[in-house]
């Protein structure tokens, strides 16, 4: 996953505003809203850990099978709740792209991620294929938005606008990790 130091620390500046973001998000006063917060803020923080370059952060290859449990457990988890319903399934496929890239990480020559000489793996290339159709997805959604939101529109809890229940920064925050893992994918 370690790219060129420029490319890794924009990364890891998305992949950890995007992770704050959620942990904004889980100020909200629905349930549901904070527990979907909860996981897209671990998935933000774990992916800039992931994009660190290797001169500042070059873990052993045992953590890396740590960083795949953590998120193994958190798929899990998603895919529980994800039974009554498709709209947690995004969550699903991003647990397991960590967990995949995790032992990509264990498995290369160095840590490092590379897939060597054999081109791109089969689960890489749908992964890719999905984030790709996700990004631009969530853009469309986001294109037609014309107006900005007055400061009616907006939630208020104790006069301080409701941050936390913007569905549009949601959609972007998932648009931004998903951009980041795309990034992750291309640089595994």
């Amino acid at each position: 996953m370690h790219g060129p130091g420029s490319a890794s620390w924009l990364l890891v500046a998305l992949c950890a505003g995007s992770g704050a973001y959620c942990l904004l998000r889980m100020r909200s006063g629905v349930e549901e809203q904070r527990r979907t917060a909860g996981g897209e803020a671990l998935m933000g923080f774990g992916m800039a850990v992931m994009a660190l370059p290797a001169a500042v952060l070059d873990p052993p290859r045992g953590a890396w099978l740590g960083y795949a449990a953590v998120f193994a457990a958190a798929g899990l988890r998603v895919a529980w709740a994800a039974r009554r319903g498709q709209r947690h399934l995004h969550h699903v496929v991003g647990a397991l792209a960590m967990v995949y890239m995790s032992v990509a990480m264990v498995a290369a020559p160095g840590g490092h991620g590379a897939h060597g000489g054999a081109g791109v793996p089969v689960v890489t290339g749908v992964l890719l294929l999905y984030f790709a159709g996700h990004v631009l997805l969530s853009g469309a959604r986001l294109a037609p938005v014309g107006a900005v939101a007055g400061a009616g529109d907006v939630a208020s809890v104790n006069g301080v606008a409701g941050w936390a229940d913007r569905p549009e920064l949601a959609l972007v925050c998932r648009l931004s990790m998903s951009m980041g893992m795309l990034a992750m994918l291309l640089a595994l």
